[in-house]
């Protein structure tokens, strides 16, 4: 008996090359991002997590210690809950008062006014504007002897604060100036608002709805998942702050006056190239890594009691 051919599809061993020569074109395209991921990305991460176990001075070679860089941390460094305390109370101010300044400011510009999008572009070039010169440019408005403010409250009578360089102040005064550059949030803001049918605030006109039943019924549900996107992105951002605070109080001893400026990144910053302790600058910044994680798992947590996704729904 004549053994029977095995049976193959026509073009399969065609398409079987065909379909290798994309698979290397497709690596290779990607073979420059994969490589600068792993340099500047992954070995760091890897590399400072390494070096948080180690007593590791600028010039000088890895020692291991185990954890004394985070017992250091907890028990002997005075810097580490002060720099916590101070980032934590700028997170409180900027966060919940740059989300209600961008939604409010958005509801205002998506409102079909004439000029709105010179208004769009005046909000937003802000956020263009870097972080070194909007804090020096603040810095002169903020003085307390020349500056803008305390100028405009003495024609009333009013004898300013020391804003900057009065250590109650310092701190809203960061807060203040981080509010100006919710551009970026506004943007987004706008586009979910965009995208908010039509044909539901026209049903609660029907109805008889004023503007706070579209508000509380329509736009703030619907805008409920751009919220929750802006809210993470706002802590992640606000715990990792470090030019404002440096130019603001990056006098001879940083975080001055009294280190109420002192926020974890500039404390960070002061150990790993102030102090040339890289050791202990790598452990300050997993800690800081375990903290962001905690409290963006928390929020993902809360996000089924208030976050409205549209889709879950039907």
């Amino acid at each position: 008996m004549s053994s029977a051919l095995p049976f193959r599809r026509p073009g399969l061993s065609r398409m079987s090359g065909v379909a290798r020569r994309e698979a290397v074109a497709f690596y290779l395209c990607i073979l420059p991002w994969l490589l600068g991921f792993l340099i500047f990305f992954a070995y760091p991460i890897v590399r400072s997590l390494y070096l948080s176990f180690m007593h590791y001075q600028i010039g000088g070679s890895p020692t291991f210690i185990g954890l004394d860089n985070f017992t250091r941390m907890f028990t002997q460094d005075s810097n580490f809950p002060q720099s916590l305390k101070v980032t934590l109370f700028f997170v409180l101010g900027n966060v919940p008062g740059s989300l209600i300044i961008a939604l409010g400011t958005a509801l205002l510009l998506a409102q079909p006014i004439r000029g709105v999008n010179f208004w769009r572009t005046i909000y937003f070039l802000p956020s263009l504007v870097s972080g070194v010169a909007v804090a020096v440019l603040w810095s002169y408005v903020f003085n307390p002897q020349y500056g803008l403010i305390n100028t405009l409250l003495g024609y009333v009578g009013i004898q300013g604060p020391g804003w900057i360089n009065n250590e109650y102040w310092a701190m809203p005064s960061l807060i203040i100036m981080s509010w100006w550059t919710v551009g970026g949030g506004i943007v987004i803001y706008l586009a979910g608002i965009k995208g908010i049918p039509k044909e539901l605030y026209e049903a609660v006109e029907i109805d008889g709805g004023g503007f706070w039943a579209r508000f509380r019924h329509i736009t703030l549900p619907m805008l409920s998942p751009t919220i929750f996107f802006n809210l993470v992105m706002g802590f992640i951002g606000a715990f990792q702050v470090f030019d404002l605070p440096l130019v603001i109080g990056g006098g001879q001893t940083l975080g001055s006056p009294n280190r109420a400026t002192l926020t974890y990144m500039l404390n960070l910053y002061q150990e790993a190239f102030r102090f040339g302790n890289l050791g202990y600058a790598a452990a300050l910044s997993w800690v800081l890594f375990v903290i962001i994680m905690l409290l963006t798992a928390l929020t993902f947590r809360s996000s089924s009691l208030w976050v409205y996704y549209e889709s879950e729904r039907r």
